[in-house]
């Protein structure tokens, strides 16, 4: 995601909305019906964003934060949030002042059992994830059996029990139009795009009735249409097929009515659904350079990671952590290019992270509005002799040849490729070294000793 600054940023604030307090049976929902169609890092950002919503602090938080708990880099923060915009558990709401961006998280209730198993799209999915055998598992546990075909539902309906009186009720007090969209919405899904008007130009108003067309019905017919890749031809089609001997449509008929017509003309396999790719870069087409795998690497690594990778495994400094976590989160600067900035100087110091010399290139990148690693990286070969004498302790030429020779001739550093050396092979080695290096020292004190007893001898 090359623009990814463009939606999140590491220092954008959020707040989080919560409407109601998750039970247990709603976690277990979550987990069971929700993760196998959206993977474990989306669900581990909801329940993160609940947790931390029962006791929101008075101070607002930074996706720096999200990182720091989840252990995911900004790019996959932004996925799992759209995963969970997608699939009806999260709302999102964007505020631009000044420069500054802050988030509003609504985090919405999932489901029951009941309307998730009838929804078409989402138990197809369900269905396709996890398998025949465990979704019938999950309804047996999750769905209780029907009444009994001998009762009748002889509860009141809600005009049998109360009558309307005359009372103005405030304009602002009334819940506006919009709000009770939303809530008739299970999770966003854009049905107006099927064409009802072809649809019902093929049906028969005596054996279609246009009132039997209601918003729920409408709903289930896109989405069916959405899910077996059908034309509005089709669905005329399953619809008739779907009327019951009262000339009456349920969604149930409708959903019946569609598999058998998808078994029929297209393929007995159930249908899947799969993510909508993002479209690959036109500049990370086919290979990619030894330059563009560290542009990679340093847009999508946490800089603590960056930090342990440079230092051959070794934890860092709270020093070093704290001042790459005030580049983004105080200074907003991206991840990407604090990642750049803190291989620069520390490849141009001798492995060192001198603040004032951090801080002061990270001056000259915000005003000159560094966005990506790239940017960054291609600043800093050009900018190299000025950074130079920038710094408080004077550099050997021998220094400064051996750094330009490694970014300009080879450019990529022989760290990012040792990172993930097995911890066991470095230890291995180190050992060995220490083992040498005692031994030497070993003979030379007992050769000394031996030459003090000769002498004593003497």
């Amino acid at each position: 995601m090359i623009h990814l600054y463009k939606e999140l940023q590491p220092a954008d604030s959020f707040d989080i909305r919560l409407p109601h307090a998750l039970s247990t049976q709603e976690r277990q929902l979550v987990t069971l019906f929700y993760q196998p169609l959206t993977g474990a890092e989306p669900i581990s950002l909801y329940l993160t964003l609940w947790a931390e919503a029962e006791q929101m602090p008075d101070q607002q938080m930074t996706h720096y934060y999200l990182m720091n708990v989840l252990g995911l880099p900004i790019g996959k923060i932004f996925e799992a949030r759209i995963a969970l915009e997608a699939i009806g558990l999260l709302r999102t709401w964007k505020k631009e002042n000044t420069g500054e961006r802050s988030f509003l998280y609504e985090l919405i209730r999932p489901l029951d059992a009941d309307s998730f198993m009838k929804d078409p799209l989402l138990s197809m999915f369900l269905f396709s994830k996890i398998g025949e055998q465990a979704y019938r598992r999950l309804r047996q546990r999750f769905i209780a059996p029907a009444r009994d075909a001998e009762f009748k539902d002889v509860s009141r309906a809600f005009i049998d029990v109360y009558k309307p009186v005359n009372s103005n009720i405030p304009d602002d007090l009334q819940a506006s139009k919009s709000s009770k969209d939303n809530q008739s919405k299970i999770y966003p899904f854009y049905f107006d795009q099927f064409d009802f008007e072809l649809l019902k130009a093929g049906l028969s108003e005596q054996l279609v009735p246009a009132s039997l067309l209601t918003l729920d019905v409408r709903e289930t017919i896109a989405k069916l249409a959405f899910l077996y890749h059908l034309t509005a031809l089709d669905m005329q089609k399953i619809v008739i097929l779907a009327l019951d001997d009262d000339v009456g449509i349920s969604q149930e008929r409708l959903r019946k009515a569609a598999a058998d017509f998808y078994k029929l003309t297209v393929s007995k396999e159930p249908p899947k659904l799969i993510r909508v790719n993002e479209p690959a870069p036109v500049e990370g087409a086919g290979h990619k350079t030894k330059d563009q795998e560290l542009q990679q690497y340093l847009e999508t690594t946490p800089p603590i990671q960056v930090l342990r990778d440079i230092n051959n495994g070794k934890e860092p400094l709270q020093t070093s952590v704290q001042l790459a976590e005030s580049l983004i989160v105080q200074h907003g600067m991206p991840v990407g290019v604090v990642n750049a900035l803190l291989e620069y100087v520390m490849l141009t110091t001798d492995m060192k992270l001198p603040k004032k010399y951090v801080e002061t290139i990270a001056d000259h990148w915000v005003r000159k509005n560094i966005q990506t690693a790239k940017e960054a990286m291609e600043l800093a070969r050009q900018e190299h002799d000025k950074y130079t004498t920038w710094k408080n302790k004077p550099q050997s030429s021998a220094k400064k040849n051996s750094y330009t020779k490694n970014r300009r001739e080879e450019k990529v550093p022989d760290w990012f490729y040792k990172r993930n050396e097995k911890s066991e092979e470095v230890l291995k080695n180190i050992t060995n070294t220490e083992t040498t290096d005692f031994e030497k020292e070993r003979q030379k004190i007992l050769e000394k000793l031996g030459n003090i007893q000769n002498k004593v001898g003497e």
